[in-house]
């Protein structure tokens, strides 16, 4: 009885190439995240405006995804070709020493980067000149069960 062993389909080599490109630039990428990092704990310390802490956060927010989409790629390069076209050597590859270290790196820059997003990112309310309210607005709110 022989066994039919398919080989990757075109398409999954093309994109493990890719993400191994892709993962290339990792290290760049969280360094850039690491400079944005410091250049908002340093708007913080000093007490920037609300509008340069906003920025600040913002760009970090986008150094780390940058970072995110780096590390998730050289993850899926770590669990191998066959990956792409198999959920259980996907879950396989999680299961060896270089997956579960780019899992972990991957959730960590998760984690951090909703962090940011809850708590670093400063709101800055918008003016709304008195010329374009709607006049509802101006109306008295109801509330729900009052008469």
């Amino acid at each position: 009885m022989a066994f039919f062993r398919p080989r990757v389909s075109r398409e999954a080599e093309v994109r493990h190439h890719a993400d191994q490109e892709v993962g290339k630039s990792f290290p760049e990428l969280l360094e850039k995240a690491r400079a944005a990092e410091v250049a908002l704990r340093q708007a913080q310390a000093s007490h920037a405006s609300p509008e340069e802490l906003r920025a600040a956060g913002l760009a970090f927010d986008r150094a780390l995804t940058e970072a995110l989409r780096g590390a998730e790629a050289s993850q899926r390069a770590a669990f191998g070709i066959k990956s792409y076209d198999d959920r259980i050597r996907r879950r396989k590859g999680r299961a060896t020493p270089k997956g579960a270290e780019w899992t972990a790196e991957v959730n960590r820059l998760r984690t951090l980067r909703e962090q940011n997003r809850l708590t670093g990112i400063v709101r800055v309310p918008r003016l709304v000149p008195a010329s374009e309210r709607p006049e509802a607005a101006a109306a008295p709110l109801r509330v729900a069960g009052a008469r």
